[in-house]
């Protein structure tokens, strides 16, 4: 259905609706970059009505989407030994966006990607973003930088510290798998944090779900109901905050 694209310097893939855009989704990937199954995700957005974009944040690292598409499906692979192997070379390749130089970067490369989404008359300024783990995390960082998203919906990613947290300006809808310690346990404090600075949060957590469990490419984590309700969620969410619930 879409088509990977340059836009202002930063590679995307690029998903049209069959009719006017609702508004414009921006589709931020996991730590495998801008493979086939984030694709298929801005391909769903767009199915929806809304003008999908999804940035290429990994490939200038070395993990492009072939490379993404490689280490992911080792990830999923039900040889114990073989899941191992992944951890050293995951750890190589994504050592750069540890960096604060890193995560400036990406932010600028984001915004650089709503910087053309307004210059859209049929957009019109509605824009929201989503991102799953690693693009859960940047869903959560843009719309702390970046006034003009009207909506974001993190699956599975870790919120800013609290005075990134002040920044975000829009509404926030926030997915996570119960079963993801890490995140979860740190949910009450960004709750109140977002409460204290009168930011709309709302979040689910799935019981018994795990960390990735809208990927349908990950068979150990994959929870088909929980990725069914957590879609319907988001669409809803980001219908109601952009104005444009069908």
């Amino acid at each position: 259905m879409g088509e990977r694209i340059e836009i202002n310097g930063v590679r995307v893939y690029r998903a049209e609706p069959a009719g006017p855009p609702r508004g414009a989704v921006i589709v931020i990937h996991e730590i495998w970059g801008l493979v086939d199954q984030i694709t298929r995700i801005a391909d769903r957005w767009a199915d929806e009505g809304y003008l999908a974009l999804a940035p290429d944040l990994l490939s200038d690292i070395g993990v492009t989407p072939e490379v993404g598409e490689e280490l992911a499906a080792l990830n999923a692979d039900p040889d114990d030994e073989k899941r191992a192997s992944l951890q050293p070379r995951l750890r190589e390749a994504l050592a750069p966006i540890r960096s604060p130089e890193y995560a400036a970067a990406a932010v600028a490369r984001l915004r650089a990607v709503v910087d053309h989404l307004a210059t859209l008359p049929a957009v019109d300024g509605r824009i929201a973003v989503t991102g799953f783990c690693f693009g859960g995390t940047y869903s959560f960082a843009l719309a702390a930088d970046d006034d003009r998203v009207r909506a974001a919906v993190p699956f599975y990613g870790t919120a800013p510290e609290p005075d990134a947290i002040a920044r975000i300006s829009c509404p926030v809808l926030a997915l996570y798998g119960e079963l993801d310690p890490a995140i979860v346990e740190r949910l009450p404090e960004v709750r109140e944090v977002m409460r204290a600075n009168d930011i709309e949060f709302s979040d689910h957590v799935y019981p018994g779900a795990r960390h990735a469990f809208f990927n349908e490419t990950n068979p150990h984590t994959y929870d088909p109901d929980a990725a069914a309700d957590a879609w319907q969620r988001a669409t809803v969410f980001v219908g109601e905050q952009l104005g444009t619930e069908i």
